[in-house]
């Protein structure tokens, strides 16, 4: 078993990657919450707002959850195997975890319909069973995972009419899947200790980089067309193209993150990602908040932009100003008093 990360170490490139990652989620869920607000229909966008839509679903839409999936996976890893070498039982104490997030997701539900918090713990109860494994047998899982999840959507897609199969496909290659894939490959890389050291890998990430670059294109190039053509088959083809293009998004910003100049200047989009428990449930209540005080009928892609950047540099701010007193955030804090059941001072000394 590989050494844990260092309790005191904090890897600042996973909280900027995670911060980053939040204002993409912010983009997919922003346009979501008017939907609890009003029995309105979606409207067909057109002109400027059609293309704002397809951009969406070319670089954000899938990917940007994806790309917290997998930091959730690395911090099961990390989580874990403090725990262990503290002498605690890792398993069953990541499982507490859980139960604790289902429930905090569950309150969460009744404010936004949209949140991914207990999904995330029900999916998270599948990565028990690797925290033994070894990194080989994991690799092999991952694989074989995404083989059937790219085979289902294939499937899917070009062959819909195949009865009991059909369901089986749909089943195979839906978001939980996925979700479940980023988890495993993030669960691979803390344990492989390819996370801190991505400088030592940068032949390895130019070849996944080498790979996964061209499908990215290719699939953003057929979303776009499949979006101008309305096709009904849009989600299946974001989801295709999901894994390459997520594999491409982490493993470029894993290396422009080795540079201490940019991490130095992206600092405070570190702090959001340091409170992304607080940041995640803090949106949907600033999000309806400005809706609301906008009074719109509608939430075009337009406004999905313009209300998720004004949402993040709220979010930028008063992260940064409350790492200046405390050491965790509040729903943080919450989270860990839930699974260890004792108080750890917040304020810092």
């Amino acid at each position: 078993m590989k050494p844990s990360i260092p309790q005191k170490e904090r890897i600042l490139s996973l909280d900027i990657i995670r911060g980053i990652a939040l204002f993409g989620i912010l983009l997919i869920n922003v346009g979501a919450y008017k939907i609890i607000m009003g029995e309105e229909s979606l409207p067909v966008y057109s002109g400027f707002n059609r293309i704002v839509d397809t951009l969406i679903d070319m670089f954000i839409e899938k990917k940007f959850f994806s790309i917290f999936s997998f930091l959730f996976g690395v911090g099961f890893y990390i989580f874990a195997s403090r725990a262990e070498s503290r002498g605690d039982k890792p398993r069953w104490r990541f499982a507490r975890r859980l139960i604790a997030l289902f429930l905090i997701g569950i309150i969460h539900f009744f404010v936004f319909w949209g949140s991914i918090l207990s999904i995330y713990a029900i999916i998270g109860l599948f990565l028990l069973p690797f925290y033994r494994a070894r990194v080989s047998t994991i690799s092999r899982w991952l694989g074989m995972i995404i083989v059937f999840y790219i085979l289902s959507i294939v499937m899917k897609l070009f062959a819909p009419d195949m009865g009991v199969l059909s369901n089986i496909f749909a089943f195979i290659g839906n978001d939980a899947i996925a979700i479940f894939i980023m988890f495993l490959s993030g669960f691979l890389a803390a344990k492989a200790d390819w996370i801190r050291h991505v400088r030592e890998l940068s032949r390895q990430i130019r070849l996944i980089q080498m790979v996964t670059f061209p499908l990215f294109i290719g699939f953003s190039i057929w979303i776009w067309f499949a979006s101008q053509a309305d096709d009904q088959n849009i989600q299946s083809i974001i989801g295709l193209g999901l894994i390459p293009t997520t594999y491409f998004y982490l493993v470029s910003l894993f290396s422009i993150l080795e540079h201490k100049q940019i991490t130095k200047f992206l600092q405070p989009i570190a702090h959001v990602g340091q409170m992304a428990f607080t940041n995640y449930w803090a949106q949907s209540f600033i999000g309806l908040g400005i809706i609301s005080l906008m009074g719109l009928e509608v939430v075009s892609p337009s406004n999905i932009v313009i209300i998720s950047i004004v949402i993040y540099v709220i979010q930028m701010c008063y992260s940064v100003i409350w790492f200046k007193f405390f050491k965790m955030g509040p729903l943080e804090k919450v989270w860990r008093f839930m699974t260890y059941g004792r108080r750890f001072p917040a304020t810092k000394k």
